[in-house]
């Protein structure tokens, strides 16, 4: 996807984007080696997005304000700065504004901070958060002012932030989230920040 993009912009072959997976305990030690293997930046993806914050020099405050980052730029002053495109990608990609609607967002890791920032902050009139371990979902609603839930209900928008899709697996994936396929039609719109050539699970039973 990448570098499609810096092929459609004429970037190519000079930039280049390149996947480098990495175990979370050598996260802060493979950043900080990128920019003198000539990395300019860095995308950051589950479960690195709040220990991306964390090993920042600077952040931009939407990124503070999510409490992770997905985004590492790295200056010629040596520092690297981080951000959150997650929030402002998910409205973007909403078919209306989230303004007086209510949400559900499943999960409790970065991509979900950011989702349950993003909808509070565009005007959501309530923001729910779920995650099958009770305590995440309660620290996140406390930091970020929105609701913890111990069962999914009713919303205008569902917002999955879990991994239930990231290896395919069909609609049987959907056993670990909360929903049952069928009870799918409780959600005007449903969005899975999970993506893969051809959809996920969780996209599947909700067009059927």
């Amino acid at each position: 996807m990448h570098n499609a993009a810096l092929e459609a912009l004429g970037l190519a072959p000079e930039w280049g984007y390149q996947l480098l997976p990495v175990p979370p305990e050598l996260l802060a030690e493979t950043v900080r080696a990128l920019p003198a293997a000539g990395f300019r930046g860095a995308n950051v993806t589950i479960p690195h997005k709040e220990e991306a914050l964390a090993l920042a020099d600077g952040a931009t405050p939407r990124a503070r304000a999510i409490g992770a980052a997905n985004t590492l730029l790295f200056t010629s002053e040596g520092r690297i700065d981080a951000d959150n495109t997650d929030a402002p990608g998910l409205i973007a990609a909403l078919p209306e504004p989230p303004r007086d609607r209510t949400a559900l967002v499943l999960g409790a890791g970065g991509s979900a901070r950011a989702a349950a920032w993003a909808l509070r902050d565009a005007g959501a009139a309530d923001v729910a958060v779920w995650n099958r371990t009770p305590q995440r979902a309660r620290a996140l609603a406390a930091d970020l002012g929105v609701r913890a839930v111990d069962q999914a209900e009713p919303a205008d928008l569902l917002v999955n932030c879990t991994a239930v899709g990231l290896g395919g697996g069909g609609e049987a994936a959907l056993k670990d989230l909360p929903i049952r396929a069928d009870a799918l039609s409780e959600y005007a719109c449903v969005v899975d920040l999970v993506y893969r050539d051809g959809g996920t699970p969780l996209l599947a039973a909700a067009a059927r």
